[in-house]
C-alpha cells in the first residue's frame, strides 16, 4: 500500500516528541511550534495512518498501544533518514569530520598555522590534512577531488568558473641575494644590472616560478639559470650559500636571516595574490564556509596591520 502523502518526517518528529514528553506545551516549546500546530500535526498523522493512535480524555491525548508500536517504526524511519543524509554528505565531502587543504610551502610559517588554529577554534571536532606542493599539483588535486580547498599564489588572474576565490593578501616580489652581496646597499634593483649573474629558480608550476618568468619577460632577457629546485627552502639555502640569486615573495624573509630581499625597480614590480580556492558546488559546505570565514578574517587583519 502506498504511504499517504500526509505522513511526513516533520510530523513524525512531532509525534515522537509527544511520545517522549506526553505534554503538548513541552513539545511546543521544544520544537518552537504553537500548541495548535502540534495538535494539528498529531491529528493529521492519525488520519493518515487510518487507525486511532490516541484516546481523548478532556483536552488531553493518551497514547494507545498502536501509538507505542508506531513510535518504534517512526524512530527507525527518522534514524535511517538521518544516517542516509549523513552518508551522502560524507561521500560528497560535505560536513565531513576531515578537511583536506592544500598549500604552498612558503605559507607554512605564518599564514597556514593561523588559519588552522582559527579553524580549529570554530570547529574543534574537525581533523585537518595539509598537503604542500606547487600551484599546478594543488590545482590538479583540487580538480580531482583529492583536496577540498587550496591556498595558493596567483598573478591576479580570474579563477576558473567552477571555483570560488577568497583573497587573503598581496605579496610583493623581491630580489633574493646572499648577505654582503654587491647589491646589499641598493634601495631597489634594476634587473638589467643582473644580466651576467646566475639565478636559482623553482621548477615550473610554482607561483614563484611564474613571478620569476613574468619579471624577466618584462626585463627583456633570459636569465642564466644555474639550478632549478623543487622547494623554496632549498632555494633559500642555495641563495644564502652564494650559488646564485633569485626572485622571491616577501613572506619568505622570516625563513632565513642569511638572505637579503631587495625591492625591484618599479618597471619590474609584481606581486602574488594569496587566495583560497574551493569548488563552487561545495561553497555551502559548513567546513568550507568556516575556512572561508577564517580566510576573510586573516585578510582583514593583514590589511589593518
Amino acid at each position: 500500500m502506498a504511504i499517504d502523502d500526509s505522513i511526513t518526517l516533520k510530523k513524525l518528529e512531532v509525534f515522537l516528541a509527544f511520545m517522549t514528553h506526553n505534554n503538548m506545551a513541552r513539545v511546543s516549546e521544544r520544537l518552537g511550534q504553537s500548541t495548535v500546530s502540534v495538535h494539528r500535526a498529531l491529528h493529521s498523522l492519525e488520519d493518515a495512518v487510518r487507525c486511532p493512535l490516541f484516546k481523548r480524555e478532556g483536552r488531553s491525548l493518551i497514547p494507545l498501544q498502536t501509538a507505542y508500536t508506531f513510535a518504534e517504526y517512526a524512530k527507525r524511519a527518522i534514524h535511517e533518514c538521518e544516517q542516509g543524509v549523513d552518508k551522502v554528505r560524507e561521500l560528497a565531502g560535505f560536513n565531513a569530520t576531515r578537511l583536506k587543504i592544500g598549500s604552498l610551502y612558503s605559507l607554512t610559517l605564518r599564514c597556514i598555522p593561523e588559519l588552522v588554529i582559527g579553524l580549529k577554534l570554530r570547529k574543534p571536532e574537525l581533523d585537518i590534512d595539509l598537503t604542500l606542493g606547487s600551484n599546478l599539483d594543488l590545482l590538479q588535486s583540487l580538480e580531482d577531488g583529492r583536496l577540498d580547498a587550496v591556498v595558493i599564489g596567483t598573478q591576479g588572474e580570474e579563477p576558473e568558473s567552477n571555483l570560488v576565490s577568497v583573497p587573503l593578501f598581496n605579496d610583493d616580489i623581491f630580489l633574493a641575494a646572499p648577505l654582503g652581496s654587491p647589491y646589499a646597499n641598493c634601495t631597489h634593483i634594476d634587473l638589467q644590472d643582473l644580466r651576467d649573474e646566475k639565478f636559482i629558480v623553482l621548477r615550473d608550476g610554482f607561483a614563484t616560478a611564474n613571478s620569476f618568468i613574468d619579471a624577466f619577460e618584462r626585463a627583456g632577457f633570459t636569465p642564466d639559470i644555474a639550478m632549478r629546485v623543487a622547494d623554496i627552502f632549498s632555494l633559500i639555502n642555495l641563495v644564502s650559500g652564494g650559488i646564485g640569486y633569485s626572485l622571491l615573495p616577501g613572506r619568505v624573509s622570516a625563513f632565513s636571516s642569511h638572505i637579503q630581499l631587495i625591492p625591484l625597480d618599479g618597471k619590474y614590480a609584481s606581486h602574488q595574490l594569496i587566495t583560497l580556492l574551493l569548488p563552487k558546488n561545495r561553497e555551502r559546505d559548513p567546513n568550507l564556509l568556516a575556512l572561508a570565514a577564517e580566510c576573510r578574517m586573516y585578510g582583514w587583519r593583514d590589511s589593518h596591520s
